[in-house]
């Protein structure tokens, strides 16, 4: 077998992500060698490779799903907004730079096409199929011209299209209709058909509205999946934990000990790799919420302050809305604080940044020995090693270099009472570490929570996986998808009136 598909969505959100992992999963299941691409994603939610390359951390687990390693080939393109107007652009695992939506949809973006196909052919050579994903809309007429991630990338590439619609939101037969409608009759003749996305109820009274899409379009519909909760892959950005819902419907589980365990997360701006709090929501007794108000942390028993792509400006964010206060109140108190990142550096005595935010000296909170000063360079790395008796493995994504100048060693950062400061992402996965940590936030809380001793969170994640691929095979037409990865789009479709506009 050799070839490829692209699944666009009607929309951001429709499920593009979860439907390009399951069909990855679903694939190699079947012994096909399978790898995810996606060539262009905007994301605060990323990932480091073995080799030191950022990418979107979708792709991450789409790369899980096809049980292989990431590389920066499967998401060459990765922009990470830095506010309304700007976005720094990471190209093959590298940041080359921070560039407006004009700017870079101006002509930067079409520069990049040559780049984002090469690495697609890359992954051609290499594997029997591709499964792509595109982003946003593939109808969206104002960026068609510098398009290389949704019709570009498939005309360019010969893909054909399988268009994912969420028919929770309401509106899918017009949105279906309405993207293939507004494509170029170029762009149309990629359009295979559909696949229907967290559909409610008995099939059968879809069944004569799929039918008379299929006579609007000539296109068929490949199948329609049932809506299931807790099947979002390490999210490109919003403020959902991803794997608790699966966790609370497959692990129907009180807690062990006799008390839960109440975690609280600032909702900071910028948030990036929210996903780290992943891991303490699937342990049985853990409450975890994002909260955004100082009286939110009064009955927690751990907060964390989270990563961010704007430090001082999360910071900034933080006094003015009383959070900062009442985190110094917590620290003096002897209560559990957790930095993550960004969250560590808010919490050091000061910050020099030349480079985020261009603000210079900043006071941090003082809550930490630590002093930082943002380099150009941004740290990629995948550290390892030993915290709290127990084996620690994560990953870094920081422009801020950190000098601790006092407390106790704690990952690359350091701990001062009960407060700890990390730029590690991903070290509550650690199965061991994250038990040791909980049993220390408990001890500290006066909680009598004690850690589920054989919750595995890498187990839940191939759990969830498989979850995926189980809802491709059993829900959508499974040799019809395999036609079109081996043998691209049908030939003579119809074209759909009005088309693109000239």
């Amino acid at each position: 077998m050799s070839g490829g598909l692209l699944v666009a969505g009607t929309t951001s959100d429709a499920g593009k992500s979860v439907v390009t992992a399951g069909i990855c999963r679903w694939l190699v299941r079947q012994g096909v060698k399978v790898a995810p691409f996606k060539a262009q994603n905007m994301s605060l939610n990323s990932f480091v490779t073995t080799e030191g390359a950022e990418i979107g951390r979708a792709q991450a687990m789409q790369a899980q799903a096809c049980r292989i390693e990431p590389t920066a080939l499967m998401n060459p393109v990765l922009l990470k907004p830095g506010g309304e107007q700007s976005s720094q652009v990471v190209l093959l695992g590298k940041p080359v730079g921070e560039l407006s939506a004009r700017g870079y949809h101006g002509g930067r973006q079409q520069q990049l096409l040559g780049t984002v196909l090469d690495c697609l052919e890359q992954l051609r050579g290499t594997y029997d199929a591709v499964i792509c994903e595109g982003a946003g809309s593939p109808a969206e007429i104002n960026l068609r011209r510098t398009d290389i991630v949704n019709m570009g990338i498939a005309r360019n590439a010969g893909l054909p299209v399988l268009v994912v619609g969420d028919i929770d939101r309401g509106g899918v037969f017009a949105s279906f209709f309405g993207t293939v409608a507004l494509l170029s009759p170029e762009d149309q003749a990629c359009v295979a058909g559909f696949l229907v996305n967290k559909f409610r109820g008995d099939v059968s009274l879809l069944e004569p509205g799929l039918d008379m899409l299929l006579g609007l379009t000539g296109r068929r519909t490949y199948g329609v999946l049932p809506f299931r909760h807790g099947l979002g892959i390490d999210e490109e950005d919003g403020l959902r934990v991803s794997l608790r819902g699966a966790v609370r419907e497959s692990v129907v589980a009180p807690p062990v000990g006799e008390d839960v365990l109440r975690v609280a997360v600032c909702a900071v701006p910028l948030m990036s790799n929210f996903t780290d709090v992943d891991a303490l929501a699937a342990e049985p007794g853990v409450v975890v919420r994002f909260v955004d108000r100082p009286e939110e942390l009064s009955d927690a028993d751990l907060v964390i302050v989270p990563g961010t792509r704007g430090t001082v400006r999360a910071l900034e964010w933080l006094r003015e809305r009383g959070l900062a206060e009442a985190l110094v109140r917590r620290v003096a108190e002897q209560r559990p604080v957790l930095g993550i990142c960004g969250g560590f550096q808010i919490l050091g005595e000061h910050i020099e940044d030349d480079v985020e935010s261009r603000r210079g000296h900043v006071d941090g909170l003082g809550i930490l020995p630590v002093r930082v000063r943002f380099a150009r360079e941004k740290t990629l790395t995948r550290p390892s090693g030993e915290a709290l008796g127990e084996r620690v493995e994560g990953y870094e994504i920081h422009h801020g270099v950190a000098d601790v100048t006092g407390g106790t060693p704690f990952l690359d950062g350091c701990r001062v009472g009960q407060t700890w400061g990390t730029h590690w992402h991903g070290s509550l996965e650690s199965d061991g570490f994250r038990r040791a940590f909980l049993r220390e936030v408990a001890a500290a809380a006066g909680r009598r929570f004690v850690p589920a001793p054989d919750t595995s969170f890498a187990a839940l994640r191939e759990e969830q996986l498989d979850r995926l691929g189980d809802l491709i095979e059993q829900h959508a037409d499974t040799d019809a998808l395999w036609r079109l990865i081996e043998s691209g789009a049908p030939q003579g479709l119809p074209f759909i009136p009005p088309g693109a506009p000239a």
